[in-house]
């Protein structure tokens, strides 16, 4: 089957890829030149695990091609997929459809013969409907299926999550669209992934409903994390508590600086503008993001309670930079949020990051970023576990805290046990880690 993926990034290129290693011939059109020259020289325009060897294999293998020429890359093809950025509009939050809709007019204007056109972009409530129009209006001659098919990919276990998914929800009443959908995911369903057909309607805003339900696991965690550290409780062990209710799950119950990314961010305001629309508020949903822009901020000011209440003219070194590990991502990252609260505190800043420096520095301008914790670590007054990298996992706490002029670690992601990181000398602080036996505000009371 030929596949066209309109638009070479995230989403696109990791589909793209993976749809050529079930054997399809796939062809990713993307208009920014240089990402595509870069792409047809092996060099990947993101991090992400697996994504460069995959990529090469099936280049190699004849299956997988780059292309700035969108008439080629839809001549022929029996799926088009849109895989284009959706972010969210200055000043309101809702989605900009913009390149969903011009795609969606340049597939008709290039197709050769009725195809499924897949909306793979997170779009709302909708936009398939618009997409359709779009396409008759251009092309009335062609009897066009127009399919949501959103993606459900994690940034950092992206190819996993394809090849090994949860479900695939495909949204169309179409038969002929069902068909061509099965046969593109012919290689999932015979591994037993679930395929779920719904409308079309359905299926786009089952991705923005699962988005903000996770986001409101985190939001929901971090916040109990701020009760334990008053009760003297250690939210690791709650989160562990609760998670294993199956009714619950342990996922997304870590507590943390709050989320950022590509999806969550973005996502759950479009959800909140499109409740607004059809006046139906979402109160969780708004609480969420709410709480998470209030949790990046109280980060930083968590930091400057650590250094004594004052951060000016002191040295804070920062572990990670990305939103999350395995991603060069800066999206949204707490750690936006946390530089400026310490550049306003009037703190000199040094970072290190194992793949994010570059796409930082075009964001937050010139840090003293090093190359290894333990530079980031030398002459600081406090040290932030900010991103989880494996690499900061193990690392030697009694060589950090003898290289800090003031040993202070802040573990906003509760990697290290506060036991071992203050025996190796270190003035240890977690999120949601109370000390056992606090009194607590009865006790003050009664006393």
């Amino acid at each position: 089957m030929k596949i066209a993926m309109i638009g070479s990034g995230y989403v696109g290129l990791v589909s793209g890829a993976c749809f050529s290693d079930f054997g399809h011939d796939v062809v990713c059109v993307d208009k920014d030149t240089a990402k595509i020259k870069a792409l047809e020289a092996g060099r990947m325009p993101i991090f992400e695990p697996g994504l460069d060897q995959l990529v090469a294999s099936n280049v190699k293998a004849g299956r997988l091609s780059f292309t700035t020429d969108l008439q080629a890359g839809v001549a022929g093809a029996d799926a088009v997929f849109i895989a284009v950025g959706t972010p969210s509009r200055r000043g309101d939050g809702h989605a900009d459809l913009s390149y969903v809709f011009a795609a969606a007019k340049e597939i008709a204007q290039a197709a050769e013969k009725p195809c499924v056109v897949v909306t793979k972009s997170t779009v709302p409530v909708g936009t398939g409907d618009k997409v359709e129009a779009i396409l008759k209006e251009t092309r009335p001659n062609f009897a066009w299926s127009v399919v949501s098919n959103p993606e459900f990919l994690r940034e950092g276990a992206a190819i996993g999550d394809f090849k090994r998914p949860d479900r695939i929800v495909v949204g169309t009443e179409d038969a002929k669209a069902q068909d061509v959908m099965r046969e593109v995911y012919r290689p999932l369903y015979l591994n037993a992934a679930p395929i779920l057909f719904t409308g079309r309607r359905t299926a786009e805003l089952i991705k923005y409903a699962a988005n903000a339900f996770l986001a409101t696991k985190i939001s929901f965690i971090n916040e109990l994390a701020d009760l334990a550290e008053q009760v003297g409780a250690d939210v690791k062990d709650v989160s562990r508590g609760i998670g294993l209710d199956n009714r619950i799950g342990g996922k997304f119950l870590h507590a943390g600086p709050g989320y950022g990314g590509s999806c969550f961010p973005k996502d759950t305001l479009a959800l909140l503008r499109t409740a607004e629309e059809y006046d139906t508020p979402l109160r969780i949903v708004h609480a969420t993001v709410e709480a998470n822009d209030l949790r990046k901020e109280a980060m930083g000011h968590k930091v400057v309670r650590a250094l004594g209440g004052s951060a000016q003219g002191k040295r804070v070194g920062l572990l990670g930079l990305t939103f999350k590990p395995n991603t060069d991502d800066m999206r949204d990252a707490p750690a936006l949020d946390i530089v400026r609260v310490l550049r306003e505190a009037g703190a000199e800043i040094a970072a290190h990051d194992p793949e994010g420096m570059e796409q930082a520095r075009a964001i937050l301008g010139e840090l003293d970023y090093k190359q290894s914790p333990y530079e980031v670590a030398k002459d600081a007054d406090a040290l932030v576990l900010v991103t989880e990298w494996d690499a900061f996992r193990a690392l030697d706490l009694k060589r950090l805290a003898a290289a800090m002029r003031r040993p202070v670690l802040v573990d906003l992601r509760n990697v290290y046990n506060p036991a071992e990181a203050e025996k190796a000398g270190l003035a240890y602080h977690g999120v949601g880690r109370g000390v056992a036996g606090a009194e607590t505000p009865l006790e003050q009371k009664v006393a």
